[in-house]
């Protein structure tokens, strides 16, 4: 089987998003998964080989990757051509914001035209896209926009765990006002489809309550009795494997066991510290619900990092294979065996 063509974001040039594209290229495995093709720009990225200490060539090119590709290459689709003023590290500019837009865009549309099988992101800066004039919270909503979809969760995942996320970045005071019975619901229909259609036939989903031993029967919160509980009712008469509400106290153990093969949180912070505990190295964020495949680092731009050549990039590999394994899990479903 072709190795899929994986369109991999640069990122901010600020930050250490160049360093560690250019570490995870570097690496054997990456070529093994699949074809790679960077967008991004010329510039940063060559410094960023140079200061992450790893040998790689530039070649700026227009068309894809072929099967035949030369090894210590790495295929650069460009999209900007910044300023050594633009590209400071740690400081993140206008420019740069306006460029990360592009790469984000023209990533995408590679993904929705069908020349690339997917595609996995460096980390932004959001404030930098913002004061260049693209008003997005992130990759995510800006990726929904891009792609007309309005059901979407933020999934991270590795290999021991799995959260999905009914509410994202919410201040903790705003999430219970935020909870509904078809948002809970549209979290757990989009989790198992996706789960479903790109690692796990059959997959079973936990879904953690809200209030502390569940709400204790409506003591600590009645959020589980009116809101999670009759969402998860519904699911089930559609046929998805799900339990819960279940207490996040205990939850986690079973899940990380293998008890579960995802967990539906309820808010940010609930889910992604014990996936953080667990995969803080090699966690991977993966928008689910897109109509294109989508992956990300699990962290931000460590500009106190950039530059150093320190930067880890065991989540930007692991993201670059997840989204190539997701390509081919896709692919084979259409196929067949």
């Amino acid at each position: 089987m072709n190795r899929p063509i994986i369109a991999v974001t640069m990122g901010d040039p600020a930050g250490i998003g160049p360093e560690i594209v250019a570490k995870a290229l570097a690496g054997r495995d990456v070529q093994t998964w699949c074809r790679p093709l960077v967008v991004g720009d010329r510039n940063a990225m060559e410094r960023g080989i140079r200061d992450s200490g790893v040998r790689l060539q530039v070649v700026e090119t227009d068309d894809l990757p072929g099967e035949d590709e030369r090894a210590g290459v790495l295929y650069l689709r460009t999209c900007s051509r910044l300023a050594d003023d633009d590209i400071v590290y740690g400081k993140p500019s206008t420019a740069a914001g306006d460029a990360v837009y592009r790469y984000i865009v023209e990533a995408a549309a590679l993904c929705s035209s069908g020349r690339v099988a997917g595609m996995a992101t460096a980390p932004i800066s959001k404030g930098a896209m913002n004061r260049a004039g693209h008003h997005y919270p992130g990759h995510t909503e800006l990726l929904a926009h891009l792609t007309n979809c309005s059901e979407y969760v933020m999934m991270l995942a590795g290999d021991r765990l799995r959260v999905s996320l009914v509410t994202i970045h919410e201040p903790l005071a705003a999430v219970p006002g935020l909870l509904t019975v078809d948002k809970v619901l549209s979290t757990i229909r989009t989790t198992n489809r996706d789960l479903a259609r790109y690692f796990i036939p059959s997959p079973r989903i936990a879904v953690a309550a809200l209030n502390p031993h569940c709400g204790e029967e409506g003591l600590f919160g009645n959020e589980e009795q009116r809101i999670i509980a009759p969402a998860i009712a519904l699911a089930r008469s559609e046929g998805i494997e799900v339990q819960g509400p279940l207490s996040a106290d205990t939850l986690f153990h079973f899940a990380v066991d293998g008890g579960y093969d995802a967990v539906v949180c309820m808010y940010h912070d609930q889910g992604l510290i014990p996936l953080k505990l667990v995969h803080f190295d090699d966690g991977v964020n993966v928008t689910l619900g897109l109509p294109i495949i989508r992956t990300s680092v699990d962290h931000g731009t460590a500009y106190d990092l950039a530059g150093t050549g320190t930067a880890s990039a065991t989540s930007m590999t692991a993201a670059i294979r997840m989204a190539a394994s997701m390509a081919r899990q896709a692919r084979a479903a259409v196929s067949g065996p």
